[in-house]
């Protein structure tokens, strides 16, 4: 029996992406092997509680929302467990999201099916992660349409980098330029050196540079902070 090891499971809406403001359900996978500097679910990295696919499946049976968000951590670090219950999600109607650092190859999750039913949310990591010689650039030309490629943003050094890649490494899948939260001030245009990547500045530079990116936040912390379980 495979066995997953989770740090919670919870029913609120995706904050992030194509899919933001959905009813979303997450299964929230331990451990991770990057150490990015603005990680926001630390309290993920250790702990947890075993599960079988099984009994996730019971858990989620009786939760009317029909879309599901693995994340972690990193679920791809418990890959075979990982693929198994996205397969078993899949298998019984489910739109599932795999939230993935970009570190691990995704090949084998790119195989499932229906893969139109599955969103691959691969990330870049931007020099102020200080992970980003880990990025696995042979990830991105498995993307299709309808996965999305993420960046998250600091400063504009960092979204130069992801500029960068994006023309060294054209992808089919949507773009999506996140600020990290919380910048100085998540709205108005700041001067502040290295120009911070607030939502007005990365919108600008975006303009600028014509860049085909959708510009996003988290909305789950404009809702609700940093509340667990959110």
């Amino acid at each position: 029996m495979t066995t997953l090891r989770l740090t919670e499971i919870f029913h609120s809406i995706q904050g992030e992406g194509s899919t933001v403001g959905l009813p979303t359900t997450f299964v929230r996978f331990t451990g991770c092997s990057l150490r990015c500097s603005w990680c926001d679910t630390t309290y993920s990295f250790h702990g947890g509680e075993d599960w079988s696919v099984e009994r996730v499946l019971e858990r989620l049976a009786p939760i009317p929302t029909k879309r599901v968000c693995v994340t972690g951590g990193e679920p791809l670090d418990q890959h075979d467990g990982a693929l198994a219950l996205m397969d078993a999600l899949l298998k019984r109607g489910y739109f599932v999201v795999l939230e993935t650092s970009g570190s691990i190859d995704v090949g084998a999750a790119d195989k499932l099916e229906p893969r139109e039913m599955l969103q691959l949310s691969v990330d870049v990591k931007c020099p102020a992660s200080n992970m980003q010689k880990r990025n696995r650039f042979e990830n991105l030309a498995l993307l299709r349409p309808h996965d999305q490629l993420k960046f998250v943003l600091s400063d504009r050094r960092d979204y130069e980098y992801a500029r960068d890649v994006l023309r060294r490494h054209p992808v089919r899948a949507q773009v999506l330029l996140q600020p990290m939260w919380p910048s100085p001030d998540p709205v108005a245009p700041t001067k502040l050196e290295g120009e911070k990547a607030t939502l007005a500045n990365v919108a600008a530079w975006v303009l600028e540079d014509g860049l085909d990116a959708r510009v996003g936040t988290q909305l789950h912390k404009l809702i609700w902070g940093h509340e667990k379980g959110r």
